[in-house]
């Protein structure tokens, strides 16, 4: 089992330096805003606390036991708390990753859409990758009370059939996440995207009307 265990760190070191450095290429993060994570069983890896995600060094990420512990690798993200809740309130996530992205820290500052949905179902493709995505008021960064405050929000929208893969937090950026590395950047490129249209258009499109969304729902699952 411990072999298992050590394979599975192995590859998911490899995977969270590979998104890390794709997410600073791309313009996604910049200097050492940010962090990431993978769940291993009941244990965690997370980027180190002030970390360069474009840099990371495998042997270098935060190792930590299902009590929290850490084990292994430099000191971890003071998100590690937020991370963990996640986890704990979603069982699909496996994946998680949190940016200070551009325009959707912009559209914190010029005003979300609504403290429930940030933005409106402008396109097909946010109402079916990315979904409904509501606003954390600010803390401070690492403030533990965001864990709060994003585990109620998950299980609100569990509730009513609408799971939710990402939160905003204000002045601060998207947090999504995925049951791979491969979903819960699909999440973020999308958002992120949809909040490039949402600004450089002034704010004016009309949401997909309701006869859309429904057939999206109905088509494809879309949460929404």
């Amino acid at each position: 089992m411990t072999e298992v265990l050590d394979t599975a760190a192995d590859v998911a070191r490899k995977e969270i330096v590979r998104v890390g450095t794709s997410l600073f290429a791309r313009g996604y993060v910049h200097a050492s805003a940010g962090n990431i994570s993978a769940r291993i069983g009941d244990s965690h890896l997370i980027t180190p606390t002030d970390a360069a995600l474009g840099f990371l060094e495998p042997h270098r990420l935060a190792l930590v036991d299902p009590s929290g512990a850490q084990i292994a690798g430099d000191r971890a993200s003071k998100t590690l708390t937020l991370h963990r809740r996640i986890y704990a309130a979603d069982p699909t996530a496996r994946f998680v990753i949190h940016t200070h992205s551009t325009h959707l820290v912009a559209l914190t500052l010029a005003g979300v859409w609504s403290q429930d949905d940030v933005l409106p179902p402008i396109t097909p493709y946010y109402v079916m990758k990315v979904g409904h995505v509501p606003l954390i008021p600010y803390h401070r960064p690492g403030d533990p009370r965001v864990a709060d405050l994003v585990t109620a929000r998950i299980a609100d929208r569990s509730a009513t059939g609408t799971p939710i893969r990402a939160v905003l937090l204000d002045r601060l950026g998207p947090v999504v996440w995925g049951p791979d590395a491969a979903a819960a950047l699909a999440v973020l490129e999308e958002l992120e995207e949809t909040a490039r249209l949402w600004l450089m258009t002034d704010r004016r499109p009309e949401p997909l009307p309701a006869h859309a969304l429904h057939e999206l729902r109905s088509t494809f699952g879309a949460a929404w």
